[in-house]
Parts: structure tokens; sequence; C-alpha cells
């Protein structure tokens, strides 16, 4: 069990490493546009690509507020989506979550990274600290089951 309190973008980016590499079944993320979690990097992609290779339900869920970004900056991981769309997906939130202004990526339902505010790296990572977790669970939970518009690597139409 630990916690630890992040100050500064240098150790988001290195938290959020740290959470990746301990991932083993599941990863779910809400951010504004994964913009500052850099996905689409090779470091990274090798973590998401071996969660997805297991196979598990739900391995991977994105919840985004914005979800252009991710359209335009993120082909390797759309391209990820794509190929593993059995076991993973990504949605842009419906117009009225828009207010919510936190980041989590929580991870095997034990772990956490929650960044409190989108323009701020004050953060919080939680390793196996189950308890302190599920309240962010459920709310993870709420806000996929809000639906919203599927964010998709292909263009659909003629």
């Amino acid at each position: 069990m630990a916690r630890e309190l992040i100050t500064s973008w240098t150790d988001y980016q290195m938290a959020l490493d740290r959470l990746l590499a301990i991932a083993c079944h599941k990863i779910s993320i809400y951010d504004e546009d994964l913009a500052l979690l850099k996905l689409d990097s090779a470091p990274r992609l090798l973590h998401l690509q071996r969660i997805l290779r297991g196979g598990h339900d739900d391995a991977l869920q994105i919840a985004v507020r914005n979800g252009g970004p991710m359209r335009q900056t993120h082909p390797l991981l759309l391209g990820q989506l794509s190929a593993f769309s059995h076991c993973a997906s990504a949605r842009e939130t419906p117009p009225h979550l828009a207010h919510l202004r936190d980041s989590m990526i929580l991870v095997d339902d034990k772990h956490a990274l929650i960044r409190f505010e989108r323009d701020l790296p004050r953060s919080k990572l939680l390793i196996d600290e189950m308890d302190e977790i599920r309240p962010y669970l459920t709310r993870f939970r709420e806000i996929w089951a809000e639906g919203g518009e599927s964010i998709n690597s292909t263009a659909l139409g003629l």
C-alpha cells in the first residue's frame, strides 16, 4: 500500500509510467483529451498492448471530454483500439459533463493516478489502495454509463 502526492509534471509523467508498468488486466482512463498522457509514445503503447493482448473484457476504457485531439494526434493509439476492439473502447463524454476538470487513470481496480485539476500537475498516486480507489471506480462507471460518442480509428460513410 502506497500513497504519493505529485506536484510537478515530471513526477506526474513518472507516476503514470509506474502505474502502466504494474497494470495486469485493466486500465480505465478519464481525461480532458489525453494530450498530457502521451499514450502514443512507444513505451506507453507497449504497456497498453500488453494489457490488450490479455483479452480481458473492457481491458482498456478511455473516456475523454474532448475527442478531437485524440482523433487527430493519436493514430497509433487509435490503431490499437481498432485492432483490439473486442476488449478496448474510447468515447467522448456528453456535453453535460464538460464542466468536470479532473483526470483519473485506474488500473486493475486497485491502483490509480488522480489529477485534481486538468491544468495542474497536483495529483495523488495510489498503489494497492482498494478502499481509497473504490469511489473513483464508482465515479468512472457513472461517467462511462453516461454514454457519449464513440471514438473510432476509421471514418464512416462513403
